[in-house]
């Protein structure tokens, strides 16, 4: 007999739950810097996320300039990589470091704020992998904007910032 109150019960909670995942950061939300996720900036233009979960990038292409240091640590194990990223109309300067710095001022110019993604709701559910144990922070500005973003690979929302920073981080979090 209490089976016949527990079923629908939990259809009920699944549903909610399902409804909790969708749908777009409310303006002015918040998210905590100890816990995931762990990508903010101080810069005011930042993208939505899609239903998915994914952060989506501005349309509108920017100057492609920035001024950028890269810390990237592959694993516990291994040592800090750093690198430097400075572009000017989406092409990278002599003075850069970074790996694939052609691609990173791409990306960049394409979508300025990458490195600025929109605060995930406190209820939005995100998948619970693990990407590994990379981590990269990002501190400089991007066409005049101040950027201080940290990213990881710790749960299904971090993986899928990761990837879309990727090019300018200079890894692809060890996959």
């Amino acid at each position: 007999m209490r089976m016949r109150f527990v079923r629908p019960l939990l259809a009920v909670l699944a549903v909610a739950g399902l409804a909790a995942c969708s749908g777009n950061p409310t303006p002015g939300s918040t998210i905590s810097r100890t816990e995931a996720p762990s990508s903010s900036a101080t810069s005011s233009g930042s993208p939505n996320s899609t239903p998915s979960g994914k952060p989506s990038v501005s349309a509108a292409p920017g100057a492609g300039n920035a001024e950028l240091s890269i810390t990237l640590v592959e694993t516990p194990e291994s040592a800090p990589q750093s690198f430097t990223l400075v572009c000017t109309n989406g092409v990278p300067a002599a003075e850069s470091s970074h790996p694939s710095a052609a691609e990173a001022c791409t990306s960049l110019k394409n979508g300025p704020s990458l490195l600025s993604p929109a605060p995930m709701r406190t209820d939005q559910a995100c998948t619970m992998q693990y990407g590994g144990p990379a981590t990269a922070k990002v501190t400089g500005s991007v066409d005049g904007k101040e950027v201080s973003a940290s990213f990881n690979r710790t749960d299904g929302c971090q993986i899928a910032l990761w990837d879309a920073a990727k090019s300018v981080l200079g890894s692809d979090g060890g996959l």
